[in-house]
């Protein structure tokens, strides 16, 4: 393979890998789910709850704005180095871009969990149905869950 052909073939798989792992965490940004009238009475949420989830999103909010700052940092300068030409410090800078991306996922599914923790097993099943309704809908592909939330490695709470 000639050297131009491999700098294309190099920079394309490390677009597309970049790509492909920040459209699932963007597609599974939702906002406020616990605040859609239709989440709210199909889960049967009470006050209670609705104030835990609430305070959960706004306790991880500033931790999530800062690891987004940081992978749009290393995404700006994998962009820059990738325009220099410079392969060899775009394939070592692809980790620091993934390690940031990582981070901020780590974050998010904590969030995710502790949220999970104030919903019922029956709530969370529900939830789980809805959400994978709305992947469906919107043409996205559905998480490999079952609408029942089995396959998942996290259990919510039975309290309730």
């Amino acid at each position: 393979m000639s050297l131009p052909m491999s700098r294309v073939l190099i920079r394309g798989v490390a677009v597309a890998a970049l790509v492909a792992c920040w459209i699932a965490p963007a597609a599974a940004q939702r906002g406020k789910w616990w605040q859609d009238e239709r989440f709210e009475s199909e889960l049967g949420l009470t006050t209670e709850q609705s104030a835990n989830l609430e305070a959960v999103f706004q306790k991880t909010q500033p931790h999530l704005r800062q690891r987004m700052r940081a992978l749009n940092r290393a995404e700006a300068e994998f962009d820059r180095l990738v325009e220099s030409g410079d392969d060899a410090s775009v394939l070592d800078y692809v980790g620091i871009v993934e390690a940031a991306r990582a981070e901020l996922n780590k974050t998010r599914t904590l969030m995710l969990l502790r949220m999970r923790r104030s919903l019922t097993t029956e709530q969370w099943a529900k939830f789980t149905a809805l959400a994978d309704e709305g992947k469906r809908s919107s043409g996205r592909s559905s998480s490999g869950r079952s609408s029942s939330g089995k396959g998942s490695s996290t259990k919510p709470s039975s309290k309730r």
